[in-house]
C-alpha cells in the first residue's frame, strides 16, 4: 500500500514538474506573440517578399502531423488492427492537440488575432482559405466525436463508422492544406498539382514519428507493435522522398522552372544545404536505413523518428521561405528592376520571437496532450512490457 502512495506522489510530481515546463515555454511563445504584435513585424527576419516565417514552419508541420497522427486510430478502428487499438484514443487525443498548437501559432503570427471573428463568420469561398476554416473545425468535432466513442463504453459499437468519417475527413484536412500552396499563383514556386497528394504523404510519415517518440515517453508497447511501426515508418518516409523527387522533377520538366529548380537545388546557398544534408540525408536516407536494417531495436525506431522530424522541418523551411525567397517573374523574358527589390532574391534570418512563437505552438500541444492524459482514460490500461534487449 505505502509503494501505491510513493508511486502516485512520483507520478503526481511529475505530472506538475512538466506541466510548468510546459506552461513556461507556452508563456514565452505567448510573449513573443504580444512583442511582436506590438512592435510590429519589422523585429521580424520577415519583409515584403517573405511574409510567411519561421511561425509558419512550425504551423504547418503541426497542422500536417496532426493528420497524419491519427495513423494509429484508423490501423485500430477502420482496419481492425488489434495491436494499435489500446493506443487509438492517445492517437485522437494527440491529433486535437496538435491541430490547437498550430492553428495558435497560425493565427498569432498572421497578426490581428483579436480579427478572427471576422474570419470566423465571413466567407470568401473562391478563397481556399476559407474551406480550410470548415476543415479545421471539422476536424475537431469528428476527433472529438470519435473519442467520445472511443471513452463511453455503450458508444463503443459505433467507433468505427466515427474512425472512418475521421479518415476520409483528415485526407480532406490534408488536401485542402496541401491546396493553400497548390492554388497559389502568386508563387510560381508553389503551383503544382502534386502538392496535394505530397502533402498527404509527409502527413502520413510526419504524425507517424510524432506518435513514436510520444509512445516512447510513454513506455508499454509490445514488440510486434514496434515492429510493424518501424516497417510503416519506412515506408512513409519513403513515400515522401518519392513524392518529393516527383514534384521537383515535375517542375524541372518545365522550362519556366529551371530557374527555380537551380535555385532550391543548387545556388540558393543555405536551401540546398537544408533540402540535401537536412531533408534527403538526415532526414530519409537515415531514418529508412536505420528501420530497415537487421537487428533494428526500439532505439533505432526512436532515432528514426527524431530525424524524421528534423527533416521535416528542414524540407518545410525549404519549401515556404525558398518558395518565397525566389523571386516572381511577372514578365517572362525580361529583367525586372525597381526600388522594390522586384527580381531579386529576398533575404531572411529568423528572429528569437518567430522561433518562440513556434515553439510555443509545440508547448501548447504538449500541455494538452499531458492533462488529457492525467484527467482521462487515453492511455492502454494495461501495457504490455518490453521485451528485454529490444
Amino acid at each position: 500500500m505505502a509503494s501505491v502512495i510513493a508511486t502516485e506522489a512520483v507520478q503526481t510530481r511529475r505530472f506538475w514538474t512538466l506541466a510548468a515546463i510546459g506552461a513556461v515555454v507556452l508563456a514565452l511563445g505567448l510573449g513573443a506573440a504580444l512583442v511582436m504584435e506590438h512592435e510590429g513585424h519589422i523585429i521580424t527576419g520577415m519583409n515584403n517578399e517573405i511574409v510567411w516565417g519561421t511561425p509558419h514552419v512550425f504551423a504547418i508541420f503541426l497542422i500536417v502531423a496532426a493528420s497524419g497522427v491519427l495513423n494509429v486510430a484508423s490501423m485500430a478502428s477502420v482496419f481492425g488492427q488489434s495491436h494499435y487499438k489500446p493506443w487509438a484514443r492517445l492517437s485522437g487525443l494527440l491529433c486535437l492537440a496538435m491541430l490547437a498548437g498550430g492553428l495558435m501559432v497560425l493565427m498569432l503570427d498572421l497578426g490581428r488575432p483579436e480579427r478572427m471573428i471576422v474570419a470566423a463568420t465571413h466567407y470568401n469561398f473562391t478563397s481556399v482559405f476559407a474551406w480550410n476554416v470548415f476543415l479545421y473545425t471539422g476536424m475537431f468535432a469528428i476527433v472529438a466525436l470519435y473519442l467520445w466513442m472511443q471513452l463511453e463504453k455503450r458508444m463503443n459499437r459505433y467507433a468505427k463508422p466515427a474512425g472512418i468519417a475521421a479518415l476520409v475527413w483528415r485526407f480532406v484536412l490534408t488536401t485542402g492544406t496541401g491546396a493553400i500552396f497548390a492554388f497559389l499563383v502568386a508563387r510560381q514556386a508553389y503551383a503544382s498539382a502534386v502538392l496535394p497528394p505530397l502533402f498527404i504523404v509527409m502527413s502520413l510519415a510526419w504524425g507517424m514519428a510524432v506518435f513514436v517518440l510520444v509512445q516512447a515517453a510513454i513506455g508499454g508497447a509490445g514488440e510486434e507493435l514496434l515492429r510493424r511501426m518501424r516497417n510503416l515508418l519506412g515506408v512513409l518516409v519513403g513515400l515522401v522522398l518519392y513524392f518529393v523527387v516527383i514534384y521537383h522533377m515535375t517542375n524541372l520538366y518545365f522550362a519556366r522552372q529551371t530557374a527555380f529548380e537551380r535555385f532550391i537545388l543548387l545556388d540558393g546557398g543555405i536551401f540546398p544545404f537544408l533540402f540535401w544534408v537536412g531533408y534527403v540525408l538526415a532526414g530519409s536516407v537515415a531514418p529508412m536505413a536505420l528501420v530497415w536494417r537487421p537487428g533494428a531495436t526500439p532505439r533505432s525506431l526512436l532515432a528514426a523518428a527524431v530525424l524524421t522530424i528534423v527533416g521535416a522541418f528542414a524540407l518545410l523551411f525549404v519549401f515556404i521561405i525558398g518558395g518565397q525567397s525566389f523571386p516572381l517573374e511577372i514578365f517572362p523574358g525580361y529583367e525586372v528592376t525597381s526600388s522594390f527589390r522586384d527580381g531579386a532574391i529576398a533575404s531572411y534570418v529568423p528572429s528569437l520571437p518567430e522561433v518562440l512563437l513556434g515553439i510555443g505552438g509545440v508547448a501548447a500541444a504538449f500541455l494538452i496532450t499531458l492533462v488529457g492524459i492525467q484527467v482521462l482514460d487515453f492511455l492502454p490500461a494495461e501495457p504490455a512490457a518490453l521485451p528485454a534487449g529490444k
